[in-house]
């Protein structure tokens, strides 16, 4: 596999870095990303996923464009209003990158769909905004051994994840339960900033092209927690829990990635 001319110059800017080379993009442009969620995280995750060059994104989102959305969902516009998120993501990726192949999947992800969807994709980068949805993303990956980004955004605090299953702590590791029903304010109740959205989605990505390619040290066994207020970044290490329903049964030979 080689690059064209158009693909060498699309490129040219990662492709001159020390670190890359291109087997690096010929693995992006190989790979197939399934993207559950483009609001607030999934917008610019999936701005600079297809902006890289990774040749499949399989966008996953039930919503529909609202004008609440618009201060941290950088994909949609104001004349996109009540049009399907996942549709809309589509066109605009495609927009952006004529490249690769964005297919638009407007569904709700949850327990019974989540392995159907995540089925054949290389990463999973989850920008869903509940924990319902994050638990059964991280169970469908863990069964299937695929990598997988977690992350998570409120008010102006962050955090990221990677995920190797069968290597590394998977969610459920690091956070065995849910927080108690109302405990931790949704979005719409804590707000969210739209740059905080935007510094945690691009490291999204950046992991999930760490994963791709094996550039870089993924953030594995460790959650990256993120202060905007204060711009201060704190490393929690993590471990695989032996008793973990979701993990402690995959085997390292079954995981794909770097």
């Amino acid at each position: 596999m080689t690059l064209s001319d158009s693909e060498l110059e699309r490129y040219s800017r990662q492709l001159v870095l020390p670190e890359w080379s291109g087997a690096a993009q010929e693995r992006l442009r190989s790979a197939s990303v399934v993207l559950v969620g483009v609001g607030a995280l999934g917008s610019p995750a999936g701005q600079y996923l297809a902006a890289a060059g990774v040749g499949r994104i399989g966008v996953v989102d039930d919503d529909t464009v609202e004008l609440s959305n618009l201060n941290r969902q950088p994909l949609h516009f104001t004349p996109d209003i009540s049009l399907p998120k996942a549709d809309n993501a589509k066109v605009k990726l495609a927009a952006l990158n004529s490249e690769i192949l964005v297919e638009a999947y407007p569904a709700r992800l949850d327990g019974q769909n989540a392995e159907a969807i995540v089925m054949g994709a290389d990463v999973v980068v989850d920008c869903s905004d509940s924990f319902a949805t994050r638990y059964a993303v991280n169970d469908a990956c863990c069964a299937a051994a695929i990598p997988l980004v977690e992350a998570g955004v409120l008010g102006l605090s962050g955090l990221v994840l990677s995920i190797l299953p069968g290597r590394s702590a998977c969610y459920r590791c690091a956070f065995p339960a849910a927080p108690p029903p109302g405990s931790v304010p949704s979005c719409r109740e804590a707000g969210v900033l739209g740059a905080m959205a935007g510094i945690v989605g691009s490291i999204q990505a950046l992991e999930a092209i760490k994963l791709l390619t094996g550039v870089g040290d993924p953030l594995l066994d460790r959650i990256l927690q993120i202060e905007g207020d204060t711009l201060s970044f704190t490393t929690v290490t993590t471990e695989r829990q032996d008793d973990c329903p979701a993990c402690a049964q995959v085997p390292a030979a079954q995981q794909s990635g770097a």
